[in-house]
């Protein structure tokens, strides 16, 4: 369909647009390989690649006004039916290898329904199988065809796949479009690491010695400050990362040994009376659960970290406990501290009532109770 109109205009739509291609280039470089790695294991056409590109500019955290989320754009009840879990602390439509999956198995069910016609699955997967069948029934009605090209869809819907196909073309003549393609690197751009549990994702970045986003980058599945305790055990970290993630994330010292417990919030309850009841810093409850003031609401759900009773005891006032008191010095981390004394991060978060998002500070004094480690 190379001269179809609509074809035509999508394409100048993307070639009016000088900069868009050196947007993506950088992150076709992080995500691209893994999609066409996964779209040829599948033994399915190449042009699918470039679906996150036309769903989402390959932004991973990309949210749609409907409510679409991640690389394919993927509908909160769409996911739920893929089985992608979908939580307070996580989000796999967000997860580049959870949804990449999802999406092409969705895809490929839509292919099998439409007896083989990729122009109509793919216009399902944009508009619904059911609008696309609705539209169907009503040329069929009609006595007039029933392929792509001749159904009465959503404008959306109508730009889409011209879209697509339109890219296509971009892609494979670059220099007959006079547009400049990086090249991606024929590698891949992550690796998965297993975890042994929970992990807080600042202080495992700098472990790596990343900044926190270059750690995110490639798991925007995960929403809070930590990893689920109960969900994927597995982080995806930059290849050149990979053997001191591998060693980092199997130290116990890594792991955050936190259980949680969800509160909800009653008449006459404040942060410090919940934090009080808990046994927990106020300064923990708010980076748990993103909180920048102090005004909560009853009715709502706090997440709060009670552990192993590690929290409780911090709240007692036994004097009689081992206390040791320590100075941070330049290059120290929550990590190397936690490593040092042979103790948890979690256990320094809590002893110190620290946000787990901010960087130690040279100086700084900590408490640490070794008797309790």
């Amino acid at each position: 369909y190379p001269d179809h109109p609509s074809i035509n205009e999508q394409r100048e739509h993307y070639l009016q647009q000088p900069g868009l291609f050196e947007a993506l280039s950088e992150r076709a470089s992080w995500y691209l390989y893994y999609i066409v790695e996964q779209v040829e294991a599948r033994d399915l056409p190449i042009e699918l690649a470039l679906l996150p590109i036309v769903e989402s500019t390959l932004l991973p955290e990309a949210m749609s006004h409907r409510s679409a989320a991640g690389l394919w754009q993927i509908m909160p009840r769409t996911g739920t039916h893929l089985g992608l879990t979908q939580n307070w602390w996580y989000d796999g439509r967000l997860d580049i290898r959870a949804s990449t999956d999802a999406a092409l198995t969705y895809l490929q069910h839509l292919h099998d329904r439409f007896d083989g016609d990729w122009l109509l699955a793919l216009s399902a997967y944009n508009a619904g199988e059911t609008r696309v069948r609705r539209a169907q029934r009503a040329n069929a009605k009609r006595g007039l065809p029933t392929d792509y090209w001749s159904l009465s869809l959503p404008r959306e819907t109508r730009h889409y796949l011209p879209r697509l196909l339109a890219l296509t073309q971009i892609v494979q003549q670059p220099e007959r479009y006079n547009v400049t393609l990086a090249t991606v690197p024929n590698q891949p751009a992550f690796a998965s690491v297993p975890l042994s549990g929970q992990i807080e994702v600042k202080q495992f970045a700098q472990s790596l010695a990343l900044q926190e986003h270059e750690l995110r980058r490639f798991n925007p599945g995960i929403l809070r400050w930590a990893t689920d305790p109960n969900g994927v055990k597995e982080v995806l970290v930059p290849m050149h990362t990979m053997a001191d993630a591998h060693a980092i994330a199997q130290s116990t010292t890594a792991v955050a040994p936190v259980q949680w417990h969800r509160y909800t919030i009653k008449n006459g309850d404040s942060l410090i009376k919940i934090a009080r009841q808990f046994g927990v810093e106020v300064a923990l409850l708010r980076a748990a659960n993103d909180i920048t003031g102090s005004l909560i609401r009853t009715g709502k759900t706090l997440m709060i970290p009670v552990g192993d009773g590690t929290a409780h005891k911090v709240a007692s006032s036994d004097d009689q406990r081992s206390t040791l008191r320590y100075t941070v010095r330049p290059g120290d981390s929550l990590y190397k501290i936690a490593s040092r004394f042979q103790t948890s991060i979690s256990n320094l978060v809590v002893w110190n009532g620290l946000d787990p998002a901010d960087y130690l500070k040279p100086g700084q004094r900590l408490t640490l109770f070794p008797s309790e480690t």
